[in-house]
């Protein structure tokens, strides 16, 4: 049983659910451990939600759950931060202040140029070729700088998710000016990559990052992958699993991995 290391609840300015909600989902389906990752992103211009997570009252809701559920399954802490160039010494300083109260930290690249790709005025603007991008520059460039931030690189290839004719436009072939040095750094930093099954669920019949890019990150030495199906409602827990456990098989992992304390800890797939 893979265990889900991403996922959201009522922390989250995007999710209305309870973190038990979650935890009771997971425990239905067989996990034995889950790890609840809500957002914050700070300065993030979104303005229809919060993205600062109040951690004082996340981390004590966490640890009275897991203390409650111990015997049931194990739940770990984890955030997702919403990486942006112009915060390093606010991620920074962050990270050194809580880092020691997390399992777990998701870096991922929401925003750019203060918009985010959920938002059609995104791709309004610009159109689908140069918003894709601008997306993985900025990408590599947060990676390049932040990586000591994050253990896991989320969702890779994101604004693929609200792209208007989603995988029409999204190249691997063009894009791998940025994606291949990213991918390079996060191996040779040993940084996981995550394989996000949230794409399932917005109907790209694939997950985040594309099924090009697994192979990519195993052909260049990548074995690190945290697998996460993103959900913001317990009907998404665990969401496409099995179809993501065969996918990285074909593309030659033989692990994923979980965090406990920030270290890394490896599961046969």
């Amino acid at each position: 049983m893979i265990y889900d290391c991403h996922l959201h609840t009522e922390f989250s300015g995007d999710s209305n659910t309870s973190i038990s909600l979650q935890i009771e989902k997971a425990i239905e389906l067989g996990m034995k451990e889950m790890c609840i990752t809500d957002h914050h992103d700070y300065d993030s211009g979104f303005c229809d939600c919060d993205f600062i997570l109040d951690i004082p009252a996340y981390l004590t809701a966490l640890r009275m759950l897991r203390a409650d559920y111990r015997d049931r399954i194990r739940i770990n802490i984890g955030i997702e931060l919403g990486l942006q160039e112009h915060l390093k010494e606010y991620l920074e300083h962050f990270v050194k202040r809580y880092g020691d109260s997390f399992d777990f930290i998701i870096g991922s690249s929401h925003f750019v140029k203060s918009m985010d790709p959920y938002d059609p005025e995104y791709w309004n603007r610009q159109g689908e070729v140069t918003g894709f991008e601008d997306f993985f520059e900025a990408s590599l460039a947060r990676v390049r700088d932040l990586c000591h931030t994050f253990d896991s690189f989320g969702h890779l290839d994101y604004a693929v998710r609200y792209a208007p004719h989603q995988n029409d436009f999204y190249d691997y072939r063009h894009l791998s000016r940025w994606i291949d040095p990213l991918l390079k750094i996060l191996i040779e930093n040993g940084k996981s990559l995550e394989c996000n099954t949230g794409g399932f669920k917005y109907g790209l019949g694939q997950p985040n990052p594309c099924r090009k890019i697994l192979m990519r990150y195993r052909e260049l030495g990548g074995e690190m992958i945290t697998i996460g199906s993103d959900a913001h409602t317990p009907e998404y827990v665990g969401y496409a699993f099995d179809t993501c456990r065969e996918l990285l098989l074909d593309c030659g992992y033989k692990y994923f991995t979980v965090y406990h304390g920030r270290k890394p800890e490896f599961i046969p797939l």
